[in-house]
């Protein structure tokens, strides 16, 4: 045990050749801005700053109100629905239920109201000298003449919202179950956030990682493009994060070099283009970036004409490690069909699986299937009882089992 550590990368990263530069912290990246600003020579300038739901708006706005002085600095947040108001304007799509949602294509500019938007458009276009419009939608305010844009990777978003630092977008959910507020924005926040990026690709000027406190690492656009592409030259990994959960495990905390303080680990989300982040290296500067950015800015190069003109600009598959060894049974699942699943979820593709089993002790089963004679409703009756917590439930009864067949380990 313990001897494949050095050989799980950690940090698979794709060092970017090339010329470019990149400003790290917040001084150094409003110095490179004012510059930039100034080389316009313009009465008027509007910079905009676009941010993905989950960046630290209020730390942004305090760096910004103290560094600009002499700007009039606006955030676009302050104009858009607040939290009550976008859960009842979309509670169809966010659902009462505890994890799943609906799928629509709803777009930023359906988290604002018209007259709101139409007041912060008025106020800008009324203004002289610089004026800086940040936040979320911003760039939905007025044509600028700098746009940068400032990402924060899905993980990050989701430690941010479980410690209770956030909730989602412009909303004071900060304590709400974390099921809850990671399927509004699985469904809802994220997916209206990326319509927006993707409009913005011919127009952003620079790309900002915000995934480190107090630490934003800048650089140019044309960059960071070029970063993706060199790695889309080639093999790649996405960056792996590793996640407890009530049947985690103990062989990934040895085999893999994971935090030994911490119960167990269920997961390892490997390749998931939706959660998982890039690192990109510009000479000592490391940008972490979502995955999902390479799929969305890419999306021929990347899935092939084939697989594109099938599922659009989503790679419809993952790679995860689960983790039972020293925990418990993974839970029971039901993956519905292509046409129930857009029916009742609005996604376009199913979660069919395959398992490749690592590991396994003498005693490892395989739970696949239900038994012949099995009636529906007394399965059923017995999960809703196992809900409450009174009983366990006893899957033998219902569900087949095959003896794992690999190489025991000790």
């Amino acid at each position: 045990m313990g001897n494949n550590q050095t050989k799980y990368n950690h940090s698979p990263t794709t060092k970017v050749k090339g010329d470019f530069k990149t400003w790290t912290g917040f001084q150094a990246i409003f110095s490179e801005l004012s510059n930039a600003v100034a080389k316009r020579s313009k009465k008027k300038t509007v910079l905009v700053i676009e941010t993905y739901p989950g960046v630290r708006i209020e730390k942004l706005r305090h760096f910004l109100e103290n560094y600009f002085e002499g700007a009039t600095v606006l955030c676009a947040d302050d104009f858009a629905l607040n939290g009550q108001q976008i859960q009842d304007k979309f509670a169809m799509l966010i659902t009462e239920d505890r994890v799943f949602g609906r799928m629509a294509a709803i777009k930023m500019e359906d988290y604002y109201e018209k007259a709101k938007l139409e007041l912060l458009r008025e106020n800008v276009a009324m203004l002289t000298g610089l004026t800086i419009v940040f936040g979320t939608g911003a760039s939905l305010a007025v044509v600028a003449d700098l746009t940068v844009y400032v990402d924060v990777a899905r993980w990050e978003i989701q430690k941010r919202m479980r410690s209770g630092e956030i909730g989602n977008w412009n909303d004071t959910n900060l304590d709400e179950d974390i099921l809850r507020k990671y399927k509004r924005g699985f469904f809802l926040d994220w997916r209206a956030a990326d319509r927006l990026k993707v409009e913005l690709f011919s127009k952003i000027d620079y790309y900002v990682d915000e995934n480190e406190l107090d630490n934003p690492k800048m650089v140019r656009w044309s960059d960071y493009c070029s970063g993706l592409e060199q790695m889309l030259q080639g093999p790649f990994r996405f960056v792996p994060y590793f996640d407890p959960g009530v049947w985690g495990g103990q062989w990934m905390k040895e085999n893999l070099g994971l935090d030994s303080s911490v119960n167990n680990f269920a997961w390892a989300f490997d390749g998931v283009a939706e959660e998982n982040s890039l690192y990109l290296q510009f000479g000592e500067v490391h940008i972490e970036t979502p995955a999902i950015n390479a799929v969305l800015k890419y999306p021929m190069e990347l899935l092939g004409e084939l697989v594109f003109s099938r599922f659009g600009a989503e790679l419809p598959i993952r790679f995860d490690f689960l983790d039972t060894i020293g925990g418990q049974n993974l839970s029971l699942q039901v993956h519905p069909h292509k046409e129930y699943i857009k029916k009742q979820f609005g996604m376009d593709y199913t979660q069919e699986e395959s398992y490749y089993l690592l590991a396994a002790k003498e005693d490892a089963v395989v739970y696949l299937g239900l038994k012949d004679g099995v009636r529906e409703s007394d399965l059923i009756e017995a999960l809703e009882e196992a809900q409450t917590g009174a009983v366990k439930l006893d899957a033998t009864r219902y569900v087949n089992t095959f003896p794992e067949k690999n190489t025991p380990i000790s």
